[in-house]
Order: structure tokens, then C-alpha cells, then sequence
């Protein structure tokens, strides 16, 4: 068995690129490590970090397909992001223009969390630790 250590970062595929740069920035906070324009590929990939730790890759492809279902489809069912009140945060998206669903509480930990979606729909959770 192989030993992990942790997760070292996440991809996502977006459909307008400055778009999900300007959110995943702009938005969420998260800030821009490395950004690169692959010309063989007509992409660009984007390195982001949360708090100094890169977490995130942002790639950008042409003519990508859109999400089957929301948010049962097959793979990466959401993406999820710790927060220390989850009602100031949620506030902070509203503030901000992004659709954000009630708070709800998890019934096996009693911890306070909700959803949003970034601009090509994939699923995100505010959770609070």
C-alpha cells in the first residue's frame, strides 16, 4: 500500500477562463501563484493559493463540455472550503452577487454548512470548522 501524505492540489476545467480567474480571485479570495498560456494546447493554467498553500490549478480548454447533472455526476461531487462562521461567509458571497443556498446542518457532526457553484456551475460548500 502506497503511504499519502496529503492532497497536494485540485484541477478544474473552466469555460471562460478571466471569468473563473476573476471568481476564484476575486471572489473566494484565493490568489493567483503562476498563471501560463499553453499555445500548443490554446490554454491557459493558472495556479492558485488559499492562505499561501497552493491548492487550486485553473485550466482553461476549448469547447469544453458542460457539467452533465448537478451536483450527482459521476466524479468530483463538490469542492468544499472551511470557514470559521459560515454565516459571515455566506453574507460575504451574497454581498458579492453569487447564489448561495440556505445553511443547513450536517446530522452526524452538527457543523453548519452551505452551497454556491462557481460560474460553470461546479459545485462548492462553504463548511464550518
Amino acid at each position: 500500500m502506497i503511504q499519502l501524505k496529503s492532497i497536494h492540489h485540485i484541477a478544474v476545467i473552466c469555460s471562460d477562463y478571466a471569468v473563473s480567474k476573476a471568481f476564484y480571485t476575486q471572489v473566494l479570495g484565493l490568489t493567483l501563484q503562476q498563471e501560463i498560456y499553453r499555445a500548443e494546447r490554446n490554454s491557459y493554467k493558472a495556479d492558485l493559493a488559499l492562505n499561501g498553500q497552493y491548492v487550486l490549478e485553473l485550466f482553461s480548454f476549448p469547447r469544453v463540455p458542460a457539467r452533465p447533472s448537478y451536483p450527482e455526476a459521476a466524479g468530483l461531487r463538490h469542492l468544499a472550503f472551511a470557514v470559521e462562521e459560515v454565516e459571515k461567509a455566506r453574507q460575504g458571497l451574497l454581498d458579492q452577487g453569487v447564489a448561495v443556498q440556505e445553511i443547513r446542518v450536517d446530522e452526524h457532526t452538527g457543523k453548519r454548512f452551505c452551497f454556491f457553484a462557481d460560474p460553470d456551475g461546479l459545485p462548492l460548500e462553504l463548511y464550518e470548522v
